[in-house]
């Protein structure tokens, strides 16, 4: 059944991580997982905050990170998996994201939600960059009325 707006944005927010889609100028897809804040603002929406963080990585030059300079237009999947499929759901952020390299540039409170929302962070905040994504649509669907 489908989701209402509302209801997926709520199972999304809920979600301890999800998966980030982006897409390079020529369209070529690429996804991964990410940890999240989701953060309402009374201006423009809803905002979901990415942190690029000191977990290791092969490199600083995120293809994610390229991509969004090339091609803001980003995706965000949460979802729930389980062998009774009674259970299944997903929930589908779309939006545009920016590339916010400083902290102290992030909009207010953001960054605390993260901190507040993963226990890793609430001592070892991250300092960039960061994703800024400003969701225009809500979408998802269930198996069931959960």
């Amino acid at each position: 059944m489908r989701l209402s707006g509302q209801e997926a944005r709520r199972r999304f927010a809920a979600s301890p991580s999800a998966v980030l889609g982006t897409a390079d100028a020529d369209g070529r897809p690429h996804l991964v997982p990410v940890t999240f804040a989701l953060a309402a603002s009374s201006e423009s929406g809803d905002r979901v905050l990415i942190a690029i963080d000191d977990k290791p990585k092969r490199t600083t030059d995120l293809k994610r990170l390229r991509n969004i300079a090339d091609n803001p237009a980003v995706c965000l999947l949460a979802d729930q998996y389980d062998s009774d499929w009674s259970r299944l759901w997903w929930a589908r952020a779309d939006g545009v994201a920016q590339v916010v390299i400083e902290a102290a540039d992030l909009p207010g409170g953001l960054l605390d939600e993260l901190r507040g929302r993963y226990p890793h962070y609430a001592d070892n905040a991250p300092g960039g960059p960061f994703i800024v994504v400003t969701v225009q649509r809500w979408s998802g669907w269930s198996f069931a009325d959960q």
